[in-house]
């Protein structure tokens, strides 16, 4: 990709505009705006081109509008998985270099690089490249059931979804599969397999996908992360995640499977 500088517009460059602040998008209307810098008053800002949408190039602007800011949740209902993805590198980009201005080792200032997603600084040479967060999250089948729980941040909305969590230090990914399983519903699980993955900039994770089996155990949630969490048939499930999320795809596979399980009665 060919990554460049920012630099001030002129007013006559035209593409999507990705204007991000604070974790937010500006979505008037609930789009990523398209145009001339000039219809949106973008003259003489700081813009940096971030790769192409839709064959225009994506322009990220770090600033924050005034109005119809927005968290990119939205965005995932679109036909297309590649906006939510650019918008997320957005959203990412921005954050990053909000919290990269000074050099950590010697607290001169940083400049954004011309080649790479990175900030560098000219007194130490210290380079910096934007975190991510290697995260999992796992549907479990338990014969015609999918294990659901109420997170506490969905508490209001009650919303149910699969288990989710960070990965940590010096395990690897499936690792962290069980682990959490285990922490958050002191259950064990087998057959742990990979499904794919979705950038998820809340604020900047990788979320890695999986399905697995149920192997022992009863459930009992950890307090402090879940609401309630229980086996529910295929055919009688809560409110779930809105399509386009890793999560419902998850539940989505696992549907499959509790139907293959009642049909041919066996795993």
């Amino acid at each position: 990709m060919n990554i460049q500088q920012q630099f001030n517009l002129t007013g006559n460059e035209t593409g999507y505009w990705f204007v991000s602040a604070n974790g937010r998008l500006w979505l008037p209307n609930g789009e990523v705006p398209t145009g001339y810098a000039k219809e949106f008053g973008f003259t003489n800002q700081l813009a940096q081109p971030i790769g192409e949408w839709n064959g225009q190039t994506a322009w990220l602007i770090c600033y924050e509008m005034k109005s119809s800011m927005s968290v990119i949740r939205p965005l995932l209902n679109k036909t297309d998985q590649s906006l939510f993805n650019m918008a997320s590198r957005a959203v990412q980009l921005a954050e990053f270099y909000r919290s990269h201005k000074y050099c950590g080792y010697c607290g001169h200032q940083m400049y954004i690089s011309s080649s790479e997603w990175c900030c560098l600084c000219h007194n130490c040479k210290e380079r910096y490249y934007p975190q991510i967060s290697p995260s999992i999250i796992v549907a479990i089948r338990h014969q015609n059931k999918i294990l659901l729980a109420k997170h506490v941040r969905h508490n209001q909305d009650d919303l149910y979804t699969v288990l989710a969590g960070f990965t940590e230090i010096g395990e690897t990914m499936e690792n962290a599969v069980e682990r959490e399983v285990y922490e958050e519903s002191k259950i064990k699980i087998k057959n742990i397999r990979y499904v794919g993955s979705q950038p998820w900039p809340f604020p900047n994770s990788l979320m890695m996908a999986y399905l697995a089996d149920y192997e022992s155990g009863e459930i009992c949630i950890d307090k402090n992360e879940l609401v309630q969490a229980d086996w529910f048939h295929y055919s009688q499930l809560p409110k779930i995640p809105e399509y386009g999320t890793i999560a419902r795809r998850l539940i989505e596979d696992t549907i499959v499977l509790c139907r293959e399980y009642d049909e041919f009665g066996e795993d």
